[in-house]
């Protein structure tokens, strides 16, 4: 894979890309409870019963990144496009395609599980709990989506009125008293914030240190503000049974939580670089862009497996009992690797879906072409 990288891609985009994904879906596998109750299960959290954990939704609540780089890549992908005569509906279908072709697999299997539990007895309530847990992605590909569809109006766009508009909406919620159904607009709002970054990034806007050094110390300056003085919540992610998250919607401390991990990750990039140039680290980074979608869409579905399988040898520590102590944190550490292979698995049988398919069979992982045609011999293809 070292070999078949052109020599002008950055990789740092690649590893960004890599760890913003394993941030979210170790982040759902340590924060996410299934608490078996006779024969139900129901959604716990250890935030719930432990809230001074909160400091681990700030590690692995990597969304913003992750919207950060797509805005990077959706914009000079964008003009690449343009500067090749590439239609912006064969530029749009294109990356469309990448996103939902495997939300295809997904749908179809969960549909066909639901319908299977409630004719075998399972409680509404376990299937539904279940079926809420397995497609809860799919809410990050459509706004990623249409932020996707909107890019040639976003490419000049300043990051700082989607940013207005989530302080406003905010401002009217909660200091004002009005509708809480207002709080939705920053779903949109809340991401356009990176995404417009990821944008400044391609015009180079974002290239000094100074940029990347701003976004950190007035991201955490504001988000500390905004929880120690403004009632906002600790964590970063939505705990169930508190009266407000941070996350659904979107509220001004997700938000500008975000804007310190996006200036995080633009001081890193060099130093990503560097690492990179390690065949076998960039190999890892390749491996996990390749498969992204896959890995996001099946990682909750993993969980689920191991959990309902795991009620076979009856409640299990760290699977099935409330997570309310220490010894609930120790045993789904143990469970975390566990996930990982139930989650190898999934990917050993859909990933085909994301990456296509030789005619021959096989999964196209590099290209190859004549030097003539590409400038190179071979070439990797990432999502």
């Amino acid at each position: 894979m070292d070999v078949a990288t052109p020599a002008g891609r950055d990789r740092a985009v690649d590893a960004l890309r890599a760890i913003a994904i394993l941030g979210v879906v170790l982040g759902h596998w340590l924060v996410t409870a299934l608490v078996a109750d006779g024969r139900a299960l129901h959604t716990a959290s250890p935030l719930q019963h432990m809230p001074w954990l909160a400091p681990i939704s700030w590690a692995f609540q990597t969304l913003a990144v992750f919207f950060l780089v797509g805005g990077h890549v959706a914009t000079r992908s964008l003009a690449t496009a343009r500067a090749r005569g590439t239609t912006y509906g064969a530029w749009l279908a294109a990356r469309l395609s990448r996103l939902f072709k495997p939300v295809a697999a997904v749908l179809t299997l969960w549909t066909a599980a639901a319908a299977g539990l409630l004719l075998t007895g399972a409680e509404f309530g376990t299937v539904h709990t279940l079926v809420k847990l397995a497609l809860s992605p799919l809410w990050f590909l459509v706004v990623f989506a249409v932020l996707t569809v909107a890019t040639p109006l976003l490419t000049r766009l300043n990051p700082l009125w989607p940013l207005a508009v989530v302080l406003h909406v905010d401002l009217i919620r909660f200091g004002l008293g009005g509708p809480s159904w207002l709080g939705w607009v920053n779903v949109a709002a809340g991401w356009l914030v990176p995404f417009t970054l990821g944008a400044a990034w391609t015009r180079g806007e974002l290239e000094r240190r100074r940029a990347g050094w701003t976004l950190l110390a007035g991201g955490a300056v504001a988000t500390a503000a905004l929880v120690a003085w403004a009632g906002y919540p600790t964590s970063m992610v939505g705990v169930p049974g508190a009266a407000v998250s941070n996350l659904n919607p979107p509220t001004l401390a997700a938000v500008t939580f975000g804007l310190a991990q996006c200036g995080l990750a633009l001081l890193l990039r060099n130093r990503l670089r560097g690492t990179m140039r390690r065949p076998l680290a960039w190999a890892a980074v390749a491996l996990v862009n390749l498969s992204a979608m896959t890995i996001f869409l099946w990682h909750q579905t993993a969980l689920m497996a191991t959990t309902a399988t795991g009620l076979l040898a009856g409640r299990l520590p760290g699977l099935h009992t409330v997570p309310d102590d220490l010894g609930w944190v120790a045993a789904r550490l143990v469970w975390l690797p566990v996930f990982a292979a139930v989650l190898a698995v999934c990917w050993t049988a859909f990933h085909g879906y994301e990456q296509g398919r030789r005619r021959g069979g096989g999964t196209r992982v590099v290209r190859v072409g004549r030097p003539s045609e590409r400038g190179a011999a071979r070439e990797v293809r990432h999502v």
